[in-house]
């Protein structure tokens, strides 16, 4: 059985930095891309960042040059790196993948950026 799992989140204030993660268990992690999407209140979900199973990334318009995401197949776990965070950045933050044509979502991990 797949399972993701997101830790990480928390309360920032503007300008300041949080490291989620998103562990995976049941799959053969290091052959899939894997995505943080993000949903703010009364909004849809966006994805925010991608990683391939070569290491290739591709980030969201608004999150480009602050986010980072990464991998370490070894701990079956995927980063994302959050600096310069804004209030607009506020959201439940979501791990997904997909396995043929079934998308995996991890249970979400709230950020809330405010002072």
């Amino acid at each position: 059985q797949v399972q993701l799992v997101e830790s990480g989140g928390g309360l920032v204030q503007p300008g300041g930095s949080l490291r989620l993660s998103c562990a995976a268990a049941g799959i053969i992690f290091r052959l899939n891309t894997v995505n943080w999407y993000r949903q703010a209140p009364g909004k849809q979900r966006d994805l925010v960042a991608a990683i391939t199973s070569g290491g290739s990334t591709d980030y969201a318009d608004s999150v480009n040059g602050r986010f980072t995401i990464s991998r370490d197949n070894a701990k079956n776990t995927v980063y994302l790196q959050m600096n310069t965070l804004k209030p607009e950045d506020t959201a439940v933050y979501y791990c997904n993948l997909k396995l043929g044509s079934r998308p995996y979502w991890g249970k979400g991990t709230l950020v809330t950026v405010s002072s």
